[in-house]
């Protein structure tokens, strides 16, 4: 059966991740990691099975005294994360969680899925737009001297001055931006000259496996982390397309589930843990941790996954990484007073709620100091799909609008191309392809600024931003009300953040 990607990571209809940049005082603030794997774990065929995250203090005594209660209440450690306190659990023990809250030691715990550990049928969420050889070979003909094959479809990349900016500074072979996402394929000949194996995994599970090629796409039908990979860090090498810091190198961290493509708080532990251990630079996250699209801190098993999730990328910034993920493609305005969220949970059968989203976190792009990314298209408006909030949103970025944004291209495709598995190219659209564009800018400024922390290059992120107002009217599909409506100014407002990211800017 094929292993479709699931219905975030595509870049139109449904979300791919909502985040906001909010204040989560609360959680607690771990300092280092490493994880442990434990041999005695279950697997998911021992079903029926739950898969949990157990939050502790980091210190061996209590770790020791809550894998005993763990045991005791009918769970079996998968992994250790000690230096954050975080314990992945399979257990088949209906009553773990409410029994494993209790002990002694145990800070939060809770089931990161609501269906049992058992194979998953796929849902086919449509297809992506590959470029056909009949296009290639125009857009080709159209190429100018000096630029990629395919460049002349790129108007992302000249829409953010990235076309310019590699010819002063396409970025540092010393700075990696990993993509935690479905895999990538590494052989694509524009990714294999930027590609670093040494820091990509398989987290699947929550135990990272970097045997050779474990960190590539299940099949062809996971294309999204390489589609995504290639807006990164493509190399400019005369074959295809190019991306916003062809000098970097790109790392892939695979979290996606081979059964129903969703991404488990466990998974993005491991990966965010992982990324920090190897030394990377910068994420690109393209999703948001199922099964809950937003996670309320008044349900235990909620607040389990944003607690353990926040300590691990919590983590990696103290270790000098910074995350970058998608705003979602719901045209949501993240600060509103409501949300109705009719999504969750998405890996059972999803009920309506509505949500205060300033109490129900979207993981990880909820969490402090991760930057949420918008997407716009070729005319520098939000696109129609992305989601938006003043304060809310960091920056924006080309993430393409087939409906209201068309470019004067020679496919005149308004989504983004880029690199796909098994030597392709193809046309997606989304916050998911906005934010590997701002990531591609942040390489950039980290490769001029070797020795900015997380902090300080979210802030050179956004200083070099294009200030952009919001529209007098945003009447997409000119039905005579507003599809959106953008509170703030020109420096600073829900539609943008603090600007469109500006790829020449971060090099000069």
């Amino acid at each position: 059966m094929a292993h479709l990607p699931s219905r975030r990571r595509l870049a139109l209809v449904v979300p791919v991740a909502l985040s906001l940049t909010a204040s989560l005082g609360f959680l607690p603030a771990t300092a280092t990691a490493a994880p442990v794997a434990e041999p005695a774990a279950l697997t998911a065929q021992e079903a029926p099975s739950l898969a949990y995250v157990v939050n502790t203090k980091a210190d061996r005594r209590t770790i020791e005294s809550v894998k005993k209660a763990i045991a005791a209440a009918g769970g079996s450690v998968v992994t250790t994360y000690a230096k954050i306190g975080v314990i992945v659990v399979h257990s088949a023990n209906p009553d773990f969680g409410p029994q494993i809250r209790k002990a002694r030691g145990v800070q939060t715990a809770g089931a990161t899925r609501t269906a049992p550990l058992v194979a998953a049928g796929t849902t086919d969420q449509g297809s992506a737009d590959y470029l056909s050889a009949a296009e290639a070979a125009r857009t080709t003909a159209a190429a100018t001297p000096g630029a990629e094959p395919l460049e002349a479809d790129q108007w992302d990349l000249r829409a953010i001055g990235a076309d310019k900016a590699a010819k002063i500074n396409p970025g540092s072979s010393k700075v990696t931006v990993a993509v935690i996402d479905t895999g990538v394929d590494d052989t694509h000949p524009d990714l294999a000259p930027n590609f670093s194996p040494s820091q990509s995994a398989n987290c699947v599970g929550g135990v990272a496996d970097t045997s050779e090629g474990a960190w590539r796409p299940y099949t062809a039908a996971d294309y999204h982390g390489t589609h995504v990979a290639g807006e990164i860090a493509a190399a400019r090498n005369n074959i295809g397309v190019a991306g916003v810091a062809p000098g970097v190198k790109v790392s892939s961290i695979k979290v996606s589930d081979p059964d129903n493509g969703l991404f488990y708080p466990e998974n993005v532990v491991c990966a965010f843990v992982f990324a920090a251990d190897n030394g990377v630079e910068i994420t690109n996250n393209s999703y948001y941790v199922d099964p809950w699209l937003y996670n309320c801190l008044n349900d235990p098993d909620q607040k389990a996954i944003v607690d353990a999730v926040n300590r691990a990328q919590l983590y990696a910034q103290k270790k000098g990484t910074l995350h970058l993920a998608s705003a979602g493609n719901s045209n949501h305005d993240l600060a509103a007073d409501e949300i109705l969220d009719d999504s969750s949970p998405d890996d059972s059968t999803p009920v309506e709620r509505v949500i205060d989203p300033s109490e129900c976190f979207d993981v990880p792009t909820q969490l402090p100091g991760v930057v949420t990314v918008s997407a716009t298209g070729v005319q520098n408006l939000k696109s129609y799909y992305s989601s938006y909030g003043e304060r809310v949103v960091d920056v924006a970025a080309p993430g393409g609008d087939r409906l209201y944004q068309i470019p004067d291209t020679p496919s005149k495709n308004g989504r983004i191309l880029s690199t796909m598995p098994n030597n392709q190219y193809g046309f997606l659209q989304g916050t998911s392809m906005a934010a590997p564009h701002a990531a591609g800018v942040a390489a950039l400024l980290k490769s001029e600024h070797p020795k900015a922390s997380p902090a300080q290059l979210q802030w050179l992120l956004k200083a070099q931003a294009d200030d952009t107002a919001c529209p007098e009217s945003y009447d997409q599909d000119g039905d005579g009300t507003q599809d959106a409506v953008c509170e703030g100014g020109k420096r600073a407002n829900g539609f943008y953040g603090a600007g469109i990211v500006n790829a020449l800017r971060a090099v000069k």
